[in-house]
């Protein structure tokens, strides 16, 4: 089979698909190229969040003589892809959800720990000739309420951590059934923020969850742990961008109703001019939850899988348009 790969792949994983038979083009097409049906003559097409296969680029790429059978999303979330045309198109569409949990698990509880104690804002101050000790007092996570929205893999590992640490696990997702949960579970999300002051985001973004973390939510945060200390409160987001207004996120900073915030993920992408980043209570990094050697090996073999799977005539596990 043919296989563009037009965000990157690891290298092992190319190799192991070339020693398979299969032909594979590393290379990033713009979306001009795309919408001109430049991968119309490829049977498979690896993408990260990078690429956005839109229903006009699919019905480009598909059409009568169109080769493309299947869209493997290296990651999770599948926003920058059209199921629906996909499906209309015959095409499968997989992700591979297993192989980054642990990377954003920790990724996650980093942010948590970076922004409740100021690891980054004191790295910073030091770096600018600042020795600023008695500004950067935090707070501990112990003994406070961690509010998860959404319940799924990434955020039940964030709750074992989390839970090893001392914190309180709470969560909303209408989704999962919470009868056997180890955590407290909510029937609103406006019930879990009034209950939690620290939240972390994990579900998917669409119609239903866009910009659902705004203003009017995070002011229902209590600022308060259960002893009546002054902790603040604290949102971190490693799923997707947009699942928070980012607008709100900056006025709820800058007024003092939310204390940190921390991103690796982004309503628009790259976000470097972003003004959050302008903010002393905002932390930020560019993407890379599932960033690291080990989970890209393990992303790398998924593929490989649904590869395998896919030229056999079977239907990989992880199809998400059966």
């Amino acid at each position: 089979m043919r296989i563009a790969v037009t965000d990157g792949i690891d290298p092992n994983a190319k190799s192991s698909l070339e020693s398979l038979g299969h032909s594979v083009i590393e290379r990033h097409y713009s979306n001009d190229e795309l919408i001109s049906g430049c991968i119309s003559d490829f049977d498979i097409v690896i993408i990260r969040s990078a690429t956005k296969l839109n229903s006009n680029i699919i019905k480009a790429n598909a059409g009568i003589n169109g080769k493309l059978s299947l869209i493997i999303r290296a990651g999770v979330g599948v926003d920058n892809i059209d199921l629906s045309s996909a499906s209309d198109y015959s095409i499968s569409v997989c992700n591979t959800p297993n192989a980054s949990t642990n990377a954003v698990v920790e990724l996650t509880i980093g942010h948590l720990i970076s922004s409740c104690r100021n690891i980054a804002r004191g790295d910073q101050k030091m770096k600018d000739g600042s020795w600023a000790k008695k500004e950067l007092r935090g707070s501990e996570l112990r003994g406070k309420n961690l509010g998860l929205l959404g319940y799924g893999r990434i955020a039940r590992g964030v709750a074992d951590v989390a839970r090893s640490m001392g914190m309180n696990i709470h969560a909303y997702d209408p989704y999962v059934n919470s009868n056997n949960s180890k955590c407290i579970f909510h029937d609103s999300v406006e019930s879990l923020f009034r209950s939690c002051t620290h939240v972390s985001i994990h579900c998917f973004l669409s119609d239903e969850t866009k910009h659902l973390v705004d203003l009017r939510m995070i002011s229902f945060m209590p600022k308060k742990d259960n002893n009546g200390i002054e902790c603040g409160n604290h949102i971190v987001n490693c799923a997707r961008g947009g699942i928070i207004n980012e607008s709100d996120l900056h006025d709820a900073l800058e007024s003092g109703v939310l204390s940190t915030a921390s991103l690796d993920v982004f309503e628009i992408e790259p976000a470097i001019k972003s003004s959050l980043l302008q903010l002393d209570g905002f932390q930020a990094t560019p993407h890379i939850g599932a960033s690291t050697y080990e989970a890209q090996r393990r992303i790398g073999e998924e593929i490989i899988g649904i590869v395998e799977s896919h030229s056999k005539g079977i239907v990989p596990l992880t199809c998400l348009n059966k």
